[in-house]
């Protein structure tokens, strides 16, 4: 690692439906690497027809604050849920922030109500600017509404659009719902997460890019987080350094991690 402190704000165990290895894998390849802070950020797809968040909630719980007491003083484990689709399913949502001891929530939309996630559309069938539209009045609404720490993988959408589909999109379209959303995650004290997943996917860059990381701090941003979106323990950490260094190269001298709900910055070393 070429930064002294690193935190990865995301990852996914076995308790995510798409998740491989246990959270003790997960937290014994972070003490491996000499990651400081590690939140495990399972699934939570509250819209999903299956979902039993209470089931889930508290076998996750129970299985990261073990972890955490396994590995106390040479890991910081968070305990972390990735929040997806909350504005679809309010009440469920508030209903987890009341009752479950969670350190730390990413909020994300996978999909459009009452539509596959992104990863599985067939877009010629779509017109992607019209989903567009949608995917970021739905992101706007859901940081207004403000349930969550940090905003996860900004521009989720173009995994699938651009990189995978190479469907070309003229993002200034764009330009002003994602500054109302920046501006809303300013507003309301909430972090931006660079999500490094990108750099080993086909696009071949974070999401979202360092554009609107850098938008963001001129807009007044001051919480990053940053998370390699692992779903594999041998993937814990994976492409937090360039993460890092784009938040630096974007004049932010910390990087955030919750305990508590609380931001704690974290000097960039």
């Amino acid at each position: 690692m070429e930064y002294k402190k690193i935190a990865d704000m995301h990852t996914h165990s076995i308790f995510s439906f798409d998740g491989n290895d246990s959270c003790d894998e997960l937290c014994s390849s972070a003490a491996e690497k000499g990651i400081e802070f590690l939140a495990i950020t399972d699934h939570c797809d509250i819209d999903g027809a299956d979902m039993d968040e209470e089931k889930l909630c508290s076998s996750q719980l129970q299985a990261v604050t073990e972890a955490r007491d396994k590995y106390a003083g040479k890991l910081s484990v968070l305990r972390g849920l990735e929040i997806g689709q909350g504005i679809y399913r309010r009440e469920r949502t508030e209903k987890i922030l009341d009752n479950y001891d969670y350190d730390f929530i990413l909020g994300s939309l996978h999909n459009l109500e009452n539509m596959e996630d992104f990863c599985f559309l067939n877009y010629s069938e779509y017109d992607v600017y019209d989903l567009l539209t949608h995917y970021f009045d739905g992101l706007l609404e859901l940081c207004e509404w403000g349930a969550f720490d940090s905003l996860a993988h900004l521009t989720y959408p173009l995994r699938y659009i651009v990189a995978t589909e190479h469907i070309d999109v003229d993002m200034s379209k764009f330009s002003d719902v994602i500054d109302s959303i920046l501006e809303s995650l300013v507003k309301n004290k909430k972090a931006l997460e660079i999500n490094t997943s990108g750099l080993f996917m086909e696009m071949q860059d974070t999401l979202p890019n360092i554009s609107y990381v850098k938008r963001f701090r001129e807009m007044g941003g001051e919480y990053i987080t940053v998370g390699s979106d692992s779903h594999y323990a041998n993937r814990v950490g994976q492409g937090i350094d360039s993460g890092i260094k784009i938040a630096y190269d974007c004049g932010f001298r910390s990087i955030t991690v919750y305990k508590n709900h609380q931001p704690v910055l974290v000097n960039i070393e």
